[in-house]
C-alpha cells in the first residue's frame, strides 16, 4: 500500500491539493495510467481525482462536500455517507474512461452506500481519521461529531463483536457495523469509535480466540468474551459422538 501511495504522490508532486484542483485527465492521465493497486487502475484514479476536483470546486473541501449532505441531528453518519456517495458518483467522470463509462467502473468502489447494505469500511475509517483527534487520528474535520461515527467493520472487529455479543448479525454489512457501534455507544456516547483501534489489534496480534482452538487463552478480554470452537472440531465431535 505504501508503495502505491508513493507512486501516486510521485505523479502529484509536492502539493497534492494543488494537483487535484488543477487536475486535467488529458494532461495528467498518461502518468497515472501505469498505476495499479488491487482492483484500482490508473483510469479509476483519474476518475477519483475528477471527483475530488469537483468537490473542491463546489464545496471548498471534501469536508464541505460531505457536510452539504449530512444532517448533524441524525444519530449517526449513515445518511451523510449515503448522500456523499450518491452525489460523488453523479459527477461526470467519462473523460477518465475515454468518453464511455465501463459497466462497473473501479471508481465506484470508493463510494459505497449504506442503503446497498455495505458496511462502508473505508469511508468509515476515513471519517475516523478525519473526525477523531488523538495520538492515532488526525482530527482535522470540525463539522461531524465523533459520537455519530460508525465503527469500520473488518474481520477483527467482526470477531470481537461476536465474542463480546455486540451483534446478532452473521453477515457483515451496515446493520452489523451500526449494531456493534450501538453497543460501544452505550459505554462512551460521545466517542464510540475510540474502541476500534484496540478491538482491531486484539485480532491482528492473534489473541482473539473466536472460532479458534485456543479460545480465550491468549485474550486480554478473557472472562468477558465468549469465543466459539472451530467448526472442524464441532464436526469431529458430532462424528465421534463426543461432547465439548
Amino acid at each position: 500500500m505504501l508503495q502505491s501511495i508513493e507512486a501516486l504522490l510521485a505523479v502529484m508532486g509536492p502539493s497534492p491539493a494543488a494537483f487535484v484542483r488543477t487536475f486535467d485527465p488529458a494532461r495528467h492521465g498518461a502518468a497515472l495510467a501505469p498505476l495499479v493497486h488491487r482492483w484500482i487502475r490508473g483510469q479509476d484514479l483519474s476518475a477519483l481525482l475528477i471527483i475530488l476536483r469537483e468537490m473542491f470546486a463546489t464545496a471548498g473541501s471534501i469536508e464541505g462536500f460531505f457536510a452539504a449532505g449530512d444532517d448533524p441531528g441524525a444519530p449517526d453518519v449513515g445518511p451523510g455517507l449515503e448522500s456523499f456517495s450518491r452525489r460523488a458518483l453523479a459527477i461526470d467522470v467519462r473523460e477518465a474512461y475515454g468518453g464511455r463509462m465501463p459497466a462497473r467502473a473501479g471508481v465506484s468502489y470508493f463510494f459505497p452506500r449504506p442503503s446497498a447494505g455495505s458496511a462502508c469500511k473505508r469511508l468509515n475509517l476515513f471519517l475516523r481519521w478525519m473526525v477523531r483527534h488523538d495520538a492515532i487520528d488526525l482530527g482535522v474535520w470540525t463539522r461531524v461529531a465523533p459520537g455519530r461515527l460508525i465503527v469500520p467493520l473488518d474481520t477483527h472487529v467482526i470477531r470481537l463483536g461476536h465474542c463480546l455479543r455486540l451483534t446478532r448479525y452473521t453477515s457483515p454489512g451496515w446493520k452489523m457495523a451500526a449494531q456493534i457501534t450501538s453497543g460501544l455507544r452505550q459505554i462512551e456516547p460521545s466517542d464510540p469509535v475510540r474502541y476500534d483501534f484496540s478491538l482491531c489489534h486484539i485480532g491482528m496480534m492473534g489473541a482473539c480466540g473466536y472460532d479458534q482452538q485456543q479460545r480465550d487463552s491468549q485474550c486480554p478480554l478473557r472472562g468477558v468474551c465468549s469465543p466459539r470452537p472451530v467448526r472442524r472440531a464441532r464436526r469431529a465431535q458430532r462424528a465421534t459422538g463426543t461432547r465439548a
